[in-house]
């Protein structure tokens, strides 16, 4: 079991920000993370259909890799499917991500914080629930942010500025005074990969907050309650599997991953 991957994976190279974030935490363990581009974006997709594909990865994952945890590094997938494969898959440990809304009451001063996630994140009933139970605390102004996941996906580095400053104009202004968001939740895994971009566009005095930090340690902690880490003397290594093409996930986690042994699969 020590020795067992874990699986990790998302509609495309959003999952990447998780991953790396895994990777500080736990970088001993082996990973095997899939990227379904051929099937995003999952953010504008009904439940059903990402309810399906998570279940088809979630399978594929554990019957050829023979996974010992599982990550789901998708808000969208997350709020739509991972009460289905927790019942599907009850002793296999599984975690997914939400918008960090906790983290964000508690760095806020003046009580109104920003949400960007996509369309189907923000209307799941997962994050009704969560959102109800903090509103009470802090002023959240939610942002569905369609098309920019797949901007993202694409590298558009001039349609990802454009996108960014249309969404953060919607829901200004950011800054530290009464009545300005001062905090910035981003709500699906792709936006940490162009942090830089958000933060050019509210500043430095605004906290951006994002969801890998969190979920690593959760993991970290599932497998250790398990006795599941990976010996401390082990390599940590990464194939990388798809339904895109194999050279753009190559590349970006080239980009986004720190120097790993990797061995790449197109699937």
């Amino acid at each position: 079991m020590t020795h067992r991957p874990i699986g990790v994976f998302d509609s495309g190279i959003g999952g990447l920000s998780i991953l790396r974030a895994l990777r500080a935490e736990l970088p001993h363990e082996h990973f095997v993370y899939f990227a379904d581009t051929g099937h995003a974006p999952y953010g504008e997709r009904g439940d059903a259909y990402v309810q399906a594909r998570s279940l088809a990865i979630a399978q594929q994952l554990a019957l050829q890799h023979h996974i010992k945890a599982l990550v789901v590094a998708c808000n969208t997938a997350t709020a739509a499917a991972i009460d289905l494969l927790r019942a599907t898959y009850p002793n296999l440990p599984i975690v997914g991500v939400e918008p960090a809304l906790k983290p964000a009451v508690a760095l806020t001063r003046t009580g109104r914080i920003a949400v960007l996630a996509t369309r189907t994140t923000l209307h799941s009933s997962r994050f009704a629930a969560l959102h109800a139970g903090l509103a009470h605390q802090a002023q959240f102004i939610l942002q569905p942010c369609d098309g920019l996941a797949e901007a993202i996906e694409q590298d558009d580095t001039t349609k990802i500025i454009a996108a960014a400053a249309v969404f953060t104009r919607a829901v200004g202004p950011f800054g530290t005074k009464t009545g300005e968001i001062d905090t910035l939740v981003l709500g699906c895994t792709h936006y940490p990969l162009v942090h830089e971009v958000w933060a050019a566009q509210v500043g430095p005095q605004v906290h951006i907050v994002e969801t890998g930090e969190p979920v690593a340690r959760q993991t970290a902690r599932l497998l250790a309650a398990a006795d599941a880490l990976a010996p401390a003397d082990a390599t940590g290594q990464l194939k990388l599997l798809g339904t895109g093409p194999a050279g753009h996930l190559q590349a970006a986690a080239a980009r986004w991953i720190p120097a790993i042994a990797t061995t790449t699969i197109a699937s």
